[in-house]
């Protein structure tokens, strides 16, 4: 199947881009991003087009093409996640009509394999970001050496031919030169997220109080899994909250997600002042971020941590680990503590000082707002447009 169509003409506004991913319909911070950006580029009359296979509902507009999948079930264990079989021609039919200049692959699924396959076939440079880093959730999950090794072959090979693998993290550009990746082709994508989403003007004591309870509020927000590190901070919380509760000092660990360890947690955490409160979206989730006082990220494995950018921005102090891409976006001692990833009363110490702490909290809060008003989608996507603009052969990113 011949899919190569003569160099289609300069857009005036740039390269056409067809962007390739399988999670948008899901609840994840890859999805929210490539949401952002279909919304950024709409905004900004770029033609970029997201192309996607799902059954989940996504955005009705004019740059989201859904074709529905030829097979599709829920992943075992994460019900909130799918898998598919996508209609390969279709899709391929649909990339092709788009005469896109460059195809950008979002994940390295059913759906990114096709975007694969088009940039060969219309002979169009292949880009991507480096959003989740697979081999070290395998080895989380499976504790099998060699499980991860073929993930990482099979990520090497993948992301092998890209002309530009963004990495969200300097922390991350290393995880992805391990994959053979010339550095020269290795961007780091410039952090953003949509500032007006998150922001201290949204805080609701009395609301929240109504769905979270009373007292300090220590949020965690993604998914409830093991390969997020929560068995640790279900460990951190009960020392905490027993330290808590002999200050006679109010306290809840309010949870925002879902997963397949919420059971679990719920269980290990009962009459710890736990509450867990499922997926939150929109105004709702811009509330729970504004109306608590801390918030606590103990993941090892996130290439960036975008709902770390999220609290900050909300005005929240954060707690991340040592490993991994979120320790990039804190400032340390400023608006936020970077803690060992395996230290629980380090963790515990922490979240107790901070608790107890208004004028430090206020101080940290104030400093975490303003960190995050340099990193807009708005600059985000045009860092990533331009990359593709000059991968495309564009001297203008337009």
């Amino acid at each position: 199947m011949n899919l190569r169509r003569d160099q289609p003409e300069a857009s005036a506004t740039g390269p056409r881009v067809a962007l390739f991913t399988d999670t948008l319909g899901d609840v994840n911070g890859v999805s929210r991003f490539i949401r952002n950006i279909a919304d950024r580029a709409l905004a900004t009359s770029r033609p970029l087009t997201v192309l996607t296979s799902t059954n989940f509902p996504v955005p009705q507009q004019p740059n989201i093409i859904n074709i529905p999948p030829l097979l599709a079930m829920r992943m075992p264990r994460y019900e909130n996640l799918e898998l598919v079989l996508p209609p390969v021609l279709k899709l391929l039919a649909a990339a092709r009509a788009l005469a896109p200049h460059a195809v950008h692959i979002s994940t390295p699924g059913p759906v990114g394999l096709v975007g694969l396959i088009a940039s060969k076939l219309l002979r169009v440079p292949a880009l991507g970001v480096y959003h989740t880093d697979f081999p070290a959730y395998v080895e989380r999950l499976f504790h099998d050496d060699s499980l991860a090794f073929v993930t990482r072959a099979v990520m090497r090979w993948f992301y092998g031919s890209f002309a530009a693998v963004f990495s969200r993290s300097d922390e991350y550009a290393a995880a992805v030169e391990s994959l053979g990746i010339d550095p020269r082709r290795i961007p780091r994508l410039r952090p953003g997220i949509v500032l007006e989403n998150f922001s201290p003007r949204f805080r609701d004591p009395a609301r929240m109080t109504a769905l979270a309870g009373p007292g300090l509020r220590v949020l965690y927000a993604g998914r409830v899994s093991v390969e997020k590190n929560l068995p640790f901070l279900t460990r951190v919380w009960s020392l905490a909250a027993d330290r808590l509760r002999r200050m006679n000092l109010p306290a809840r660990l309010v949870i925002v997600g879902d997963g397949p360890y919420r059971a679990e947690m719920e269980s290990a955490l009962a009459g710890t002042d736990a509450v867990f409160l499922g997926f939150r979206h929109g105004l709702e989730l811009s509330l729970c971020y504004a109306s608590s006082d801390l918030f606590v990220f103990p993941s090892t494995t996130d290439t960036l941590g975008q709902v770390v950018m999220e609290a900050q921005s909300s005005g929240l102090p954060v707690i991340v680990t040592d490993q991994g891409g979120p320790r990039s976006v804190v400032r340390e001692g400023q608006t936020g503590f970077i803690l060992p990833a395996s230290d629980a009363p380090a963790w515990a110490d922490r979240i107790v000082d901070l608790c107890a702490a208004a004028h430090t909290r206020a101080r940290m809060s104030r400093a975490a707002h303003e960190s995050m008003q340099t990193c807009s989608i708005a600059a985000s996507f045009d860092h990533f447009w331009a990359v593709h603009a000059r991968a495309a052969g564009f001297t203008s990113p337009a």
